[in-house]
């Protein structure tokens, strides 16, 4: 775990490190959440500001009711194992609906 010691200034701001903003990504601009840890500590989490997209919403649960009745391909050793099952699936979901 990267770990530094920095100081506090005048208006309680902090630099965070270069080997810390470095090993979590974090750039200027990025957001952080600040909470008390169980020990009291200070910890800052790096975090993501995504817009609700309620389509998107919509299509992932459809995802996840696939994924919970099976309906769903792999995993897969390799990308040419995950291309052949996908032409198997087609050629049988053609077949499918062609009767």
């Amino acid at each position: 775990m990267r770990s530094a010691i920095t100081k506090v200034g005048p208006k309680y701001q902090v630099t965070t490190p270069q080997g810390v903003r470095t090993a979590v990504g974090l750039e200027a601009g990025g957001l952080v959440q600040a909470s008390v840890g169980a020990d009291g500590a200070i910890v800052l989490r790096r975090q993501l500001l995504v817009d609700y997209d309620r389509e998107l919403e919509k299509q992932l649960k459809a995802a996840q009711a696939d994924v919970k009745a099976g309906r769903v391909l792999g995993p897969f050793d390799t990308a040419r194992d995950a291309v052949r099952a996908l032409k198997t699936w087609k050629r049988r979901a053609d077949a499918r609906n062609s009767h």
